[in-house]
């Protein structure tokens, strides 16, 4: 008599607790519904002008997936989420700034050879000017890991998280000094001339400056063209490192179990070390690839796009290098999107949401697995 009595008001309880989970995810869903209804009649409305959005969308979101890349592959390796990866991708930005703008590293082939064709000097001389800002981002973040990180491998996670933090700060606030950076906003040089194409039903042709863009055109620059190809080839080579090399695969004997890759005898540290360091060398192509096509730079550009790249990281399945690219894709999608048909702030409070909605729905992302303990 008494178990009845103890487990009737149990029960309703988790009814209750049943119910409100339901009712927050069919309000959830009923978003979802709204904004896809939206993006419909977007797309019915003005095909072309939605297409362009997208396109957009794909540039905005190959840069943060080389960024949520560094932020996956940390996390999966020794489940430390690197506050401070942002403000790398933020050096790397400065560092092609100055390669640029003082010492036209860009222009070195061109004046060392002056008879090669334009395009050529000029397209060596920008892989150049992303290498050495790859190097040198990874060069620091190999130090802060052995400075900063290393020494509390062993502490509690949230002494490590709380590093991360201050590193963060650091960098931005260091960077900031009027000897080291700047504390104003600067200008970027790109290291070429912008040049745009016209799609539309007449064919493609070059934009002159002053042409006006006739009504159903599609415009494509290459900007855009040289950052999902090199994304896309940066991407490739770390799928390459990762799966056909043996660093990669002392990395993920690492993330599987570092006792025992010790035992097998694996560097551990060594690999750690690594591994903050090719995150945030494609972090520092990010850097330079997000300036060239926002051309300004300044000393804490790098938390909003490090903040959403670590949202894309979560979103796709934080540990899973396809699911970093998968989600920065979305993030990308999804802020251009609603900039164009919500409203400009929108965007951010959108790309935050489906954090958000991420967590309360599915908190593995998506091609993230349940979590499990590791050594």
């Amino acid at each position: 008599m008494k178990s009845s009595v103890a487990t009737a008001p149990q029960k309703t309880l988790f009814q209750t607790i049943i119910e409100k989970r339901w009712l927050g995810k069919g309000f959830l869903i009923l978003i979802g519904l709204l904004a896809l209804w939206k993006l419909v009649v977007s797309l019915a409305a003005n095909p072309i002008l939605f297409l362009q959005q997208v396109l957009n969308g794909l540039q905005l979101g190959f840069v943060y997936a080389l960024i949520a890349l560094g932020y996956t592959m940390v996390y999966g390796i020794v489940r430390l989420i690197n506050f401070a990866h942002g403000d790398v991708f933020m050096v790397g930005a400065f560092t092609s700034y100055f390669l640029i703008a003082r010492f036209q590293f860009n222009l070195w082939l061109a004046k060392l050879a002056p008879g090669l064709p334009q395009p050529i000097s000029l397209g060596v001389g920008t892989i150049s000017v992303i290498l050495v800002s790859m190097a040198f981002c990874a060069l620091m973040a190999f130090t802060i890991e052995r400075v900063a990180y290393k020494p509390l491998r062993n502490a509690p996670r949230i002494s490590a998280l709380i590093t991360a933090i201050g590193v963060s700060f650091f960098l931005e606030y260091f960077g900031a000094l009027p000897f080291v950076y700047t504390p104003n906003f600067v200008t970027y040089k790109r290291p070429f001339e912008v040049v745009n194409w016209v799609i539309n039903s007449s064919g493609i042709h070059t934009l002159q400056a002053g042409e006006t863009v006739q009504p159903g055109s599609i415009i494509i620059s290459n900007i855009s063209i040289i950052i999902i190809l090199t994304s896309i080839l940066l991407m490739l080579l770390l799928n390459f490192i990762v799966r056909r090399t043996l660093i990669g695969k002392a990395m993920r004997a690492t993330a599987y179990d570092k006792p025992t890759s010790r035992l097998m005898g694996i560097n551990v540290d060594g690999i750690i070390s690594i591994t903050f360091a090719i995150g945030a060398a494609l972090a520092g192509a990010a850097g330079v690839l997000y300036a060239t096509a926002f051309p300004q730079v300044y000393f804490v550009m790098g938390i909003i796009p490090g903040l959403k790249s670590f949202v894309a990281a979560v979103l796709g399945g934080i540990g899973s290098i396809p699911g970093a690219v998968v989600g920065a894709l979305i993030m990308g999608q999804a802020e251009v999107l609603s900039a164009a048909y919500i409203s400009t702030p929108m965007r951010d409070a959108v790309a935050f949401s489906i954090l958000v909605i991420v967590l309360l729905i599915r908190p593995t992302g998506i091609f993230g697995e349940p979590e499990r303990e590791k050594a």
